[in-house]
C-alpha cells in the first residue's frame, strides 16, 4: 500500500475532491492542515515548491493539485 499525504486547508475544494476520491478507492492517507501546522506548510513548501493546495505526496511522488488520472496511475488504481 501506498503511503499518501495530503498538505490541505479547510476551505479548499479540491482538497475536499481528493479525500472523496480517496475514500471511494478505500485509500488511507494522512491529512496535514497547513493553515494551523506551520511545519507541515514548510515540509510542503519544501517538497511541492509551492504555497497552494492540494499538495499530494503518493510515495515520494508529488502531486499539485488534484489530478485524478495521476493519482489513479500512481495508486494502481484502474
Amino acid at each position: 500500500m501506498a503511503k499518501v499525504t495530503l498538505y490541505t486547508t479547510p476551505t479548499c475544494v479540491y482538497c475536499k475532491a481528493a479525500k472523496e476520491f480517496f475514500r471511494e478507492h478505500s485509500i488511507a492517507y494522512e491529512e496535514k492542515d497547513v493553515s494551523q501546522d506551520v511545519n507541515a506548510q514548510h515540509e510542503m513548501v519544501e517538497k511541492a515548491g509551492v504555497l497552494a493546495v492540494p499538495v499530494i505526496d503518493v510515495d515520494g511522488q508529488v502531486i499539485v493539485g488534484f489530478d485524478k488520472k495521476k493519482l489513479a496511475e500512481l495508486l494502481g488504481i484502474a
